[in-house]
């Protein structure tokens, strides 16, 4: 059976690259709840379809706000499973390389 290797320098980099994600989807959680406000009677007042239009901007802004929660949490889970799997490759191999006995297996003693 062949031997698998993982990367861990590979494991690390994508480690840091979904921390800067994570980093950068906190400003878009914020910026879906706050930023994207639309005050009532903004685009006008008194016409037929103002209601709907009104409904419609509060629909979609909630919208806009769940999948971007979603997002940032399958976004941030995924980050934080990668930091465990890398401990655990990293461990695993320093256990590999100095022995699960401090190294002293084989030394004559």
């Amino acid at each position: 059976m062949g031997e698998m290797r993982v990367d861990l320098s590979e494991l690390e980099e994508t480690v840091r690259k979904l921390s800067r994600v994570t980093s950068a989807m906190g400003d878009s959680v914020t910026k879906s709840q706050y930023n994207t406000f639309l005050p009532k009677n903004a685009l006008g007042k008194g016409f037929a379809e103002q209601t709907d239009i009104d409904s419609a901007h509060t629909e979609m802004k909630s919208h806009i706000e769940e999948v971007i929660k979603v997002l940032h949490e399958l976004i941030d889970d995924f980050g934080t499973k990668t930091k465990k799997a890398h401990g655990k490759y990293q461990n695993a191999e320093y256990d590999a390389k100095h022995g699960m006995d401090g190294g002293r297996s084989g030394s004559g003693n």
